[in-house]
């Protein structure tokens, strides 16, 4: 599996948004121009993550969706609001070529199957937020699954989780730190991992904690990660596509 570096825009309200461990997010401006200039500065893949649609029980803003396809030239994925094949149909037909489920996924897998069967495995991505407990019978890898923007636990082993999701057609799986979301002090390798060893045969996207190209360069090797997904990194201006690839180029890894 080839290396990749995702840039994901949370958008709320139609405006690019950043927050640290879900919470206190800042608006950041426009995701449209942001697109812009990812794809034109080197981006692998572009994520679109209607952020606050779970909480509001409601679907993914399509206007947005429309308007960041649009002008995104490299793969781009779709995800919040997502809960049935409909809004997953919805959300390709304005654009996506992938859509990431989570927590509609949780309270019902039978929708991966779904949509797996009528999309292709490749379009259906397994989207995971967990945060680091205490290692039990029930969730032995101490990760574990929370949904709904990071409010509910679910009590669900991520590790057990991914195995399940992929086995139900999942063609990608990304894990999302909620202990490392925002803050840059690195990716979580453990969560990575745990992950990436339940199920080494699908991509799996290393979310939430990156701040320096050593943190990318850790996740994609000793994590075992297809693809380090950054935000802050990018959105706040400290780093460029191009500076991050010749950042990991340096240190020995060409994507």
């Amino acid at each position: 599996m080839s290396k990749k570096i995702i840039t994901c825009l949370d958008v709320r309200d139609g405006k690019l948004t950043k927050g640290v461990k879900f919470l206190d997010n800042k608006d950041l401006g426009d995701p449209v121009e942001a697109a812009k200039k990812y794809c034109a500065d080197g981006i692998d893949e572009i994520v679109l993550y209607d952020f606050s649609a779970t909480h509001e029980k409601r679907g993914t803003r399509l206007d947005t969706v429309k308007s960041v396809a649009a002008v995104v030239t490299v793969p781009f994925g779709v995800g919040g609001g997502i809960k049935t094949p409909d809004d997953f149909k919805a959300a390709m037909d304005a654009g996506a070529q992938k859509v990431h489920i989570n927590s509609a996924a949780v309270r019902d897998s039978s929708i991966l199957a779904a949509v797996a069967a009528e999309f292709g495995e490749k379009s259906v991505v397994l989207s995971m937020d967990v945060r680091q407990v205490e290692r039990s019978v029930d969730i032995p890898s101490g990760f574990e699954v929370v949904i709904e923007g990071g409010r509910t636990p679910m009590g669900l082993c991520a590790a057990e989780w991914a195995r399940r999701g992929v086995l139900l057609g999942a063609g990608e799986v990304v894990v999302n730190s909620i202990d490392a979301d925002g803050t840059r002090d690195g990716f979580s390798l453990a969560a990575t991992s745990a992950v990436v060893g339940s199920v080494p045969s699908v991509p799996i996207i290393a979310s939430g904690g990156g701040g320096t190209i050593q943190h990318i360069y850790d996740v994609l090797t000793e994590g075992g990660a297809s693809a380090a997904l950054v935000a802050s990194m990018l959105h706040f201006g400290d780093f460029t596509v191009a500076h991050i690839k010749e950042g990991l180029a340096g240190l020995g890894l060409k994507l």
